[in-house]
């Protein structure tokens, strides 16, 4: 494991944002967006380039910007557009050409903090940080990557090798979006700061915990980049453990990065390595058809497994992770399902109860729900009822992942980041599904995934269906 370096002083802001890459795709879906609602929030106060090989001006920057804020479905304010759009400069050129960085280090003079977005393919993450540091640009820098960190744990274990030639440990923000969602947040919040919550969180009280991300939509017109991923290393070696993470960490003595980091990762090392045994791999109907998706494909498109956790905790409670693409409706949440109730004279009429379940609703709205028995005026005894919150009722809209996650790259907290020894562990405990992957069963577009995941909860209940708001 690639050894974790620090560094102690006070982060200071970014004084540039550059961004390369800005004319992808992710640039057109989340990066203009997210810096325009920063805007509006008046939580800018740097300029941002934008560096790319497109032959593009600095209007038809604007042009583009304007256009992927308005194709998310924001409705401009000009005012606010206006201020961001004077904060905008392009520099062209070939990531490879020395000359580029030259620009770049004309674009940016005087900067003392810069940071640099990398919105780029990953086997270009070395040589863009090695030549900036070749420029001379690295001292002061943040460098924000894109996730995947690897493909598996030695190329995870190689990729940060290559960076840490040129940048140190503190300096690498890894951007998981998860991380920037507001219901993973919550889970956290709901654990550590109400102690009703905190004795029940245990073996002690609950049988098993589901973590559901799914889907209603396919792959589309990804196939050219989801058929060489999967399920696997898409959501869940990342995503997933995330919401893992937070579902089981112990509670941190603090609240700073490190402290909270070191939480996630002792958890993450507690994790055993997953069983081939218990893992289900499925495959849509009709995902061989999808342009960009090889013939004879044997990628999986729904990826079911169950985690165990051996630590006092969590020992004997299965953790099972499901995701899947053309489900029957798209929806994230973690799921406590609570162990029964001795039955006594209080399960009348042979009706067996619900066990309690508490649930964490986290994309795309977030919410909590309780499930409870209770003695209902229209029934003869005891029936299940659920008590919600949805936070959209509370408290309005929250800002978005990439909201969050680019202010605090500018900002210089790291808290929502990934650390390289994390990292490491997430790809330590999946690499065995990698080694040893299971046939994958086909699956009906529509329905909750090949049957024989149901078989991975035996002896656990049953896969319980998301919580959807209608």
């Amino acid at each position: 494991m690639a050894p974790v370096q620090t560094r102690n002083a006070t982060p200071e802001p970014a004084d540039v944002f550059v961004v390369f890459g800005i004319t992808g795709d992710l640039a057109k879906v989340m990066t203009f967006r997210s810096l325009y609602r920063l805007e509006a929030r008046r939580l800018l106060d740097c300029p941002i380039v934008g560096v790319a090989v497109d032959d593009w001006t600095v209007e038809d920057l604007r042009k583009r910007a304007r256009d992927s804020i308005e194709g998310a479905g924001e409705t401009i304010d000009e005012a606010v557009f206006q201020r961001l759009s004077e904060r905008l400069s392009y520099v062209s050129g070939d990531f490879a050409e020395p000359e580029t960085y030259t620009k770049v280090e004309k674009a940016i003079v005087g900067a003392h903090t810069p940071v640099f977005y990398l919105e780029i393919p990953p086997f270009l993450f070395g040589s863009v940080v090695g030549s900036l540091a070749e420029a001379g640009l690295t001292k002061n820098a943040r460098v924000v990557v894109e996730k995947p960190f690897g493909h598996d744990l030695t190329s995870a274990g190689e990729l940060a090798t290559e960076m840490h030639k040129y940048i140190d440990e503190s300096q690498l923000y890894r951007i998981d979006h998860y991380l920037g969602k507001m219901g993973l947040v919550e889970i956290m919040h709901l654990r550590f700061m109400n102690s009703m919550l905190e004795p029940v969180w245990s073996r002690n009280y609950v049988e098993s915990v589901q973590i559901t991300m799914a889907e209603s939509f396919g792959v589309e017109d990804r196939g050219h980049f989801y058929d060489p991923v999967g399920a696997l290393r898409d959501v869940v070696v990342n995503h997933l453990m995330q919401v893992v993470a937070a579902a089981a960490m112990e509670a941190p003595s603090r609240g700073d990065p490190k402290t909270l980091k070191e939480s996630q990762v002792a958890l993450f090392s507690a994790v055993a390595e997953a069983d081939p045994a218990h893992y289900v791999r499925g495959q849509y109907d009709g995902y061989l058809k999808t342009e960009g998706v090889a013939p004879d494909s044997a990628t999986e498109t729904y990826a079911a497994l169950r985690l165990d956790i051996e630590n006092w905790r969590w020992a004997g409670v299965p953790f099972f992770i499901r995701t899947g693409k053309h489900l029957a409706y798209t929806q994230t949440e973690l799921r406590l399902v609570f162990k029964h109730p001795p039955r006594l004279g209080f399960s009348l009429m042979g009706r067996h109860p619900e066990p309690n379940q508490l649930v964490v609703k986290l994309d795309p709205s977030t919410g909590i729900r309780f499930v409870v028995e209770a003695h209902r005026a229209d029934a003869p005894g005891a029936e299940p009822i659920t008590l919600d919150m949805e936070f959209a009722n509370e408290g309005g809209e929250g800002p978005t992942p990439y909201e969050v996650l680019l202010h605090a790259a500018m900002i210089g907290d790291s808290t929502r980041f990934t650390r390289q020894d994390g990292v490491e562990e997430t790809w330590r405990i999946m690499q065995p599904l990698l080694d040893a992957p299971p046939p994958v069963h086909p699956y009906a577009q529509g329905s909750w995934g090949p049957a024989a995941a149901d078989e991975l909860v035996a002896g656990h209940g049953r896969w319980h269906d998301p919580w959807v708001t209608p």
